[in-house]
């Protein structure tokens, strides 16, 4: 009898494993793919803090229905984070979207490793996340979006931009994109383009602290950035080069991150577009901080573009525009 019970718990875990690998993500019958970007959620079920988000999520992915959904780190941070992340796998499963997380400098700040969490997430329903340890961190992984042809049409990438410096105390602040990371997304990038006869296809890149080239997106005059800047950019102190990697590689259209509270703004800068999401928990100040919510993507089946909004906590859609078209003199757009 026990080794019948061990069958069926064997049977039961083999087909939830084969449930994860199985999902695809694809473009619908209209040729789009939604994606929502949920950030900065800052979950703590142990001290009750930042419960809200979940009634926001939900609130959201029914008004977008999205195809997809990313959490771009610091969404949760207590000590054991298990109850909370079953508690968001509940909610997209229950809406039948695929999920993944990436990881922000708060996520392991407590007694759950970012390896141990890596593992949790790849066991949860519908979740995607697929960290091979094949460079450093433990939120890195690609995933294919399949078009009306079952090819690959379509890229995102998923990264760990790590914490804190390891260089202390000769540099302080928050972490950075390791070489070796770099190296693991222009081989990732290179493979697909070859597939792909040459060709880069158009990619989105998901992670928390934004690349030093925030700034610089910022104060594009010539293409101003829509949305706020509300506290400056906390970016790593040292560049090691992604943002010239993923110019060079061709691919990747923008970049997702969260981190700053208070920011939401998306800007270009050497026609890369570099995008905040919006805060998914409740500001202490939100008459002047921006409304808890989160970004939306959309992408085109066979195109370099995407629509993106915000839609807050209360169902309001804000700050819409289109890459490349709403960062386009007339004269380009002509």
């Amino acid at each position: 009898m026990k080794n019948y019970y061990n069958l069926i718990i064997l049977l039961i875990f083999t087909f939830n494993v084969n449930a994860q690998t199985d999902i695809k993500l694809k473009f619908n019958k209209n040729g789009e793919f939604k994606i929502v970007q949920f950030t900065d959620t800052h979950v703590d079920m142990e001290n009750n803090k930042n419960l809200s988000v979940y009634e926001t999520i939900k609130k959201v992915i029914e008004i977008e229905k999205p195809n997809f959904v990313i959490l771009t780190g610091d969404n949760v941070t207590q000590n054991n984070p298990q109850e909370a992340y079953r508690r968001f796998a509940e909610i997209f499963k229950k809406a039948h979207i695929p999920w993944a997380a990436v990881f922000g400098n708060h996520d392991s700040q407590h007694n759950f490793s970012r390896k141990k969490l890596a593992e949790l997430l790849h066991d949860l329903p519908f979740c995607m996340n697929n960290d091979i340890g094949d460079t450093y961190g433990n939120s890195n992984f690609v995933l294919p979006v399949y078009g009306k042809n079952k090819k690959v049409e379509a890229l995102l990438y998923c990264m760990d931009s790590n914490a804190n410096s390891t260089l202390n105390p000769v540099v302080e602040g928050y972490g950075w994109f390791s070489f070796s990371q770099i190296d693991w997304y222009l081989k990732k990038s290179k493979q697909f383009t070859q597939k792909n006869d040459g060709r880069p296809l158009p990619a989105l890149a998901f992670f928390h602290i934004p690349l030093p080239e925030y700034t610089q997106a910022w104060n594009n005059k010539t293409f101003p950035p829509i949305g706020v800047k509300n506290e400056d950019e906390c970016s790593p102190d040292i560049n090691t080069g992604m943002f010239s990697a993923m110019l060079e590689s061709g691919d990747v259209m923008g970049t997702f991150v969260g981190h700053d509270h208070i920011n939401d703004y998306i800007g270009v800068y050497y026609n890369i577009a570099l995008a905040y999401g919006r805060v998914t928990k409740i500001m202490k100040n939100p008459k002047e901080d921006p409304l808890a919510g989160g970004r939306v993507i959309v992408l085109k089946e066979g195109q370099r573009q995407f629509d993106t909004w915000i839609r807050d906590m209360n169902g309001k859609r804000e700050l819409y525009c289109n890459w490349p078209d709403s960062f386009k003199s007339n004269d380009e757009g002509q």
